[in-house]
């Protein structure tokens, strides 16, 4: 060793050593504190919402308008401006246009992704506590309502709107001889029941379904006329607490499921609950997978 260093007073490094100690605390203290106020990696104030994540608990379930705190809200879709049931799902089905004066009918959507539609008719049972039972489950529909079952009953359906379901046309009068009807009374039916939605909604309907389901093409016609985009009837559906197939035995991605407004509703709800969880499909607002408004 040098002389030199020799002569170095041992309490001298020690001094030395502490402060360099001390500093280098003082150091990391900064820059923990600089930290504690920047934006987490892999997160950007820029950066879309992802969409919650929803589940079905048998205590604390998600409230209708309150997302679980783990999650953020879902995204607004350009297309719909609605918070989107997609979940980062890109459709890969669009509706055909209006051909001939007459829209088009789909009775599911022909797709493979692992998808299926629930759909809720008439509204001749009104309770809030069918709101909060699809609710808990995560599941929105899309409601075919007529005028005789919801006349004076606007705001009980804007407890759905608020909630993210949409409310399409299904006549005003629900007559099953509707086919039948000459056309002008088979047009004042659906337009009807769409000038009602807008006034009492404040959102137009784009989709109709006829009562029982039969249609024509005048019925087609009157409907592209009223401003629809599509007619929707259904191949499975959820009835008598069972599940009905028109084809096959299960759920099949895109099937469109019809469901009622009835007393045996929550029956109803589980088993499509059931055969839905069984297939392995997600529940999806049919609008969101349509690109529709």
């Amino acid at each position: 060793m040098p002389r030199h260093m020799r002569t170095i007073p041992n309490t001298a490094r020690w001094i030395t050593l502490a402060v360099v100690v001390v500093l280098a605390a003082l150091a990391v203290g900064v820059l923990r504190v600089a930290a504690g106020t920047t934006t987490p990696a892999g997160t950007s104030a820029t950066t879309a919402p992802t969409a919650p994540s929803w589940t079905t608990t048998a205590a604390g379930a998600v409230s209708a308008t309150q997302a679980p705190a783990s999650s953020a809200p879902s995204a607004l879709d350009p297309t719909t401006g609605r918070h989107s049931t997609l979940g980062g799902l890109v459709p890969d089905y669009t509706l055909p246009p209006i051909e001939d004066g007459m829209v088009p009918v789909i009775t599911k959507i022909p797709t493979q992704q692992k998808v299926v539609f629930l759909t809720i008719d008439d509204g001749a049972v009104k309770r809030a506590s069918d709101l909060a039972l699809l609710e808990r489950n995560g599941i929105k529909a899309s409601l075919f309502l007529a005028h005789t079952f919801i006349a004076g009953h606007a705001g009980f359906y804007q407890a759905y709107l608020d909630a993210g379901y949409l409310i399409e046309d299904h006549t005003m009068t629900h007559n099953l001889g509707f086919i039948n009807l000459p056309y002008p009374q088979v047009k004042a039916e659906i337009c009807g029941m769409a000038d009602y939605e807008e006034k009492y909604f404040g959102r137009r309907p784009v989709l109709f379904r006829p009562p029982g389901g039969p249609y024509t093409q005048a019925v087609r016609r009157a409907a592209a006329e009223c401003g629809m985009k599509a007619i929707v009837d259904w191949e499975a559906k959820a009835n008598a607490r069972s599940m009905q197939y028109q084809v096959g035995q299960a759920l099949r991605p895109g099937d469109i499921v019809l469901m009622h407004f009835r007393p045996e509703l929550p029956a109803d709800l589980a088993a499509f609950i059931r055969a839905q969880k069984a297939a392995g499909l997600k529940v999806v607002l049919l609008e969101d997978y349509l690109g529709v408004k």
